[in-house]
């Protein structure tokens, strides 16, 4: 009977309940980061698995700190600017569905960012391994096509270079960073061995490499060299900074001579040779990609309303600015333009602070924030306002800024 008094039955399922909850939501985030890198249909998978993920974290209710209001309020002043961008061209089916991905995209932010206030190492964690998962998958994808395997050459490739399950190689290559980041750092920190991580790393790699995407190898190598030097001076030792130093030089050695394997293949150095080349024939020139960049700020200067959403294009003959910053200007006016900017500003600032708080999320926002500053800095040589997992890398950092001392933003690390 005591027994009984001390444990009752209510309370016995209370807590079977809970862990289902808690088990439940882990599983839709995990669907959430696995479904992140299937981008070949409109509207595609993660759209409806989003909607599945806010379904079930309503239910029990999603609390958003008043920390979070600066990106929501800038993400809002960034799409009314675009709305009213809009309205002059309301018959244009393109723009339209432009505008309604960027609120769309606005809201999957502060979702993001409002549920890392509970659970927060536990949601990182299953959104890494689902982002891992999608990582291989889009691999995969990307290599079968590169090599024209069983005919799906016209499928998983572009202009002959890896695109996966993107429509773009340029897209597919910086999405994998940050999972290739994440399997680095734990390489470094000891939470994988060196020939499991390797092998982890090896179709995500790969990939990265055959969409021959110049922006994408930038922000691989500089994401990976801010990662290593972040972990290293947050380390919580001498011994684990001598492990970071050895297993980083051990990975360089590795990747190395694994590009030098590659490279022996003429067919492959030739496109490598081509397109690490800074000196491309379409950014040359007045009409050229800068050209058309430079000419494009005094005309905006004097358009308060922008040129309209999707318009850039038919005043250039380019399909983008392949600028995000002039893009926000173009298709956002005025007002879309400076949230955006402002919006990049703050989350530098939230950024730079979350990586040297301890806690048990500090090796992930050290992992994010390395790829997201990288980013944010890419933005200006390609159009990243619609990429998917910018939008979810801004609402993780900013939920984690806004974790307090009792939310998982304090402790050891992990």
């Amino acid at each position: 009977m005591s027994a009984l008094a001390q444990n009752p039955p209510q309370a016995g399922r209370a807590s079977r309940l809970a862990i289902s909850y808690a088990a439940i939501k882990r599983g839709t985030l995990w669907l959430l980061g696995a479904a992140s890198g299937l981008a070949l249909v409109e509207p595609s998978p993660y759209e409806v698995v989003f909607l599945l993920a806010l379904f079930v974290f309503a239910l029990t209710g999603i609390r958003f700190s008043q920390k979070l209001l600066p990106l929501a309020v800038l993400l809002l002043g960034y799409n009314i600017g675009g709305i009213l961008s809009l309205i002059p061209w309301m018959g244009d089916g393109d723009s339209v569905r432009f505008t309604a991905v960027s609120v769309y995209l606005m809201i999957t932010c502060v979702f993001v960012a409002g549920i890392m206030s509970q659970d927060a190492a536990g949601r990182l964690e299953t959104l890494r391994r689902g982002w891992l998962f999608a990582a291989w998958v889009a691999g995969f994808a990307g290599l079968l096509g590169y090599f024209d395997i069983a005919g799906l050459g016209s499928i998983f490739t572009l202009y002959g270079r890896a695109a996966g399950t993107f429509k773009d190689p340029n897209v597919l290559g910086p999405y994998l960073a940050l999972p290739i980041v994440y399997v680095l750092q734990r390489i470094l920190t000891g939470q994988v061995g060196m020939a499991r991580g390797l092998v982890t790393l090896s179709i995500p790699l790969a990939a990265l490499f055959f969409t021959f995407s110049r922006g994408a190898w930038g922000v691989l190598v500089v994401s990976t060299a801010l990662m290593i030097a972040l972990t290293f001076l947050t380390a919580p030792s001498a011994a684990s900074r001598r492990r970071i130093v050895t297993m980083s030089l051990a990975a360089l050695v590795a990747m190395v001579a694994a590009l030098l394997v590659a490279l022996s293949f003429e067919d492959i150095r030739n496109v490598f040779d081509a397109r690490a080349s800074l000196d491309q024939e379409y950014d040359q020139g007045v009409t050229g990609r800068f050209g058309n960049q430079l000419r494009a700020i005094p005309m905006l200067l004097d358009a308060p309303n922008g040129f309209g959403p999707l318009q850039f294009r038919w005043l250039f003959n380019q399909a983008d600015p392949h600028n995000v910053y002039i893009n926000a200007f173009a298709s956002y006016g005025w007002l879309g333009g400076l949230s955006w900017i402002s919006l990049m500003v703050a989350t530098c600032y939230v950024g730079w602070r979350v990586v040297f708080r301890p806690g048990p999320t500090q090796l992930h926002a050290i992992a994010i924030w390395s790829v997201l500053f990288v980013t944010i800095l890419q933005g200006f040589q390609i159009d990243s306002d619609h990429w998917r997992h910018l939008y979810l890398m801004l609402g993780l950092i900013w939920g984690l800024a806004a974790l307090g001392p009792g939310d998982g933003g304090a402790g050891g690390r992990s």
